[in-house]
């Protein structure tokens, strides 16, 4: 039985092209990402959350 992750496809993409490395993840795939951005997605998606709880989403 696989992980099931708990952001959805669209909203890793969306955030990578946030951060400017959607063309990078769409070409070679996420393991292809520096560590540092990837840090980065994770925190824009904290961001997003902590947003949507305020907001009552």
């Amino acid at each position: 039985m696989g992980r099931r992750g708990v952001m959805s496809e669209r909203l890793k993409y969306e955030l990578a092209d946030e951060l400017g490395v959607g063309d990078v993840v769409r070409r070679e795939g996420f393991g292809n990402v520096s560590s540092r951005n990837c840090g980065n997605l994770v925190r824009l998606a904290i961001e997003r959350a902590e947003r949507a709880m305020l907001m009552g989403q």
